[in-house]
């Protein structure tokens, strides 16, 4: 008898899909969100689309509207001001336990995220490359082996992703990431750390280039 692996519950593919999309700008900021045309966009019925929705609000998302609608949420100056300033402190942690805990097979996963980054950064997938960097500083989160660290990450996870795809020049951020794994691979604290530093602060010019851009189309 040959086992079945169970289907996903609906709302948790629906949001997955409207997540992915958010995150991949496909529906930007702003972008309205109703149960109905959703629900007959994704061959589904509205209880899933209003259960994905109310996860998507919990993620930080989305933000929810009387009348079975949401709006995809538009992230103000201070709430990326807010993310960057916790992603510096979880980062921070993050990298010196993963670099000081890695496994073998976790070093080998970093690496795997490395190279399909590099890869797609290569052949200008500018969407697979982001997907790529999250993947890399998710993986350094499990690789510091905390639990409650973990959880954080988790919490927050969607945000994050939202955030790391706020960068244009995806080579620039593949290139600082294979750096950082080679210093993780030696187990050189001290350099991992300025790294880290430096990394974040790249981070935080590219947020600001990539947001004038958008400023100066929307302004065209």
């Amino acid at each position: 008898m040959t086992a079945t692996t169970p289907r996903e519950p609906e709302a948790v593919r629906v949001a997955a899909r409207l997540r992915d999309d958010i995150l991949d700008g496909v529906r930007p900021a702003g972008s309205k969100l109703v149960e109905r045309d959703l629900a007959a966009e994704l061959g589904v019925s509205r209880v899933p689309v209003r259960d994905a929705l109310k996860t998507l609000e919990s993620e930080g998302l989305v933000t929810l509207r009387p009348n079975t609608w949401a709006v995809v949420r538009e992230f103000t100056p201070s709430d990326i001001a807010d993310l960057h300033e916790v992603r510096e402190g979880l980062e921070a942690l993050s990298f010196r336990l993963a670099t000081q805990r890695h496994t073998r097979e976790g070093l080998e996963r970093l690496r795997a995220a490395v190279n399909a980054e590099l890869t797609a950064a290569e052949r200008g997938d500018v969407v697979a490359a982001r997907r790529a960097a999250a993947d890399f500083h998710e993986i350094v989160t499990d690789l510091a082996g905390n639990r409650l660290l973990s959880e954080v990450e988790l919490v927050l996870r969607s945000r994050m992703r939202w955030l790391f795809g706020q960068h244009d020049d995806v080579a620039l951020i593949a290139r600082q990431h294979a750096e950082l794994l080679e210093a993780i691979a030696l187990r050189d604290t001290d350099r991992v750390l300025d790294l880290a530093a430096e990394h974040l602060e790249k981070g935080r010019r590219q947020q600001a280039e990539h947001d004038d851009a958008a400023r100066q189309s929307d302004t065209r």
